[in-house]
């Protein structure tokens, strides 16, 4: 017998609704239902959980192969969720830009100054870096908040759009002749390559 009619044989003896078995578990119900459905496996720490509220060893509820893709499953999960905090992190860490003197005001004054202080380009040039750096700065603050959410589809949107985002911040600086705003957005890029490359 498979863990998902094991866990459903469980709930039913003892009478229990999903939203009750998710209850005594901490778990939501929609993690219960999946488990049941055969569509994913509990963590390691759940496993624990469902075998201590059933009083069943970890054994009879999960044969050996099935413990090995969840452990398998759970790695996965966790490197996912460590690319998308540590790429979410570096993007929300671009906004630092906005403040950071490290544009060049031109010929007028040629000191480097933080972006609110820029005055030797275009307005629309300005408003092209503001957008990009507010906009790469809000993807990370949205995946990090949906890190919470445990999607890993919306997680795995967030780290390709932050990517997409950073590509572009990159090109801007380089465009509009800002080597060191460019120096440290593509910096920033590496670091976020590397640890995607590295967890994968």
């Amino acid at each position: 017998m498979e863990f998902n009619e094991k866990l459903q044989e469980l709930r039913k003896s003892r009478g229990l609704t999903q939203e009750a078995l998710a209850e005594a578990l901490f778990v939501s119900r929609t993690a219960i239902s999946k488990w049941e459905s055969g569509r994913g496996y509990p963590s390691i720490d759940s496993l624990k959980e469902i075998s201590r509220y059933f009083s069943v060893t970890i054994d009879e509820l999960i044969c050996p192969e099935e413990l090995l893709s969840a452990a398998e499953a759970e790695k996965q999960a966790f490197a996912g969720r460590t690319i998308s905090f540590l790429s979410n992190t570096l993007d929300l860490l671009t906004a630092v830009l906005l403040f950071l003197p490290v544009f060049g005001n031109g010929t007028d004054a040629p000191a480097a100054v933080s972006l609110f202080g820029l005055t030797g380009v275009h307005a629309w040039v300005k408003a092209a870096f503001f957008i990009s750096i507010c906009l790469t700065a809000l993807n990370g603050l949205c995946g990090l908040l949906l890190i919470r959410l445990d999607r890993p589809v919306w997680n795995r949107h967030r780290v390709v759009t932050g990517m997409a985002l950073s590509i572009l911040t990159v090109a801007v600086f380089i465009a509009a002749r800002q080597p060191y705003a460019g120096a440290l957005c593509f910096a920033l890029l590496v670091i976020k390559t590397v640890a995607i490359i590295k967890l994968r």
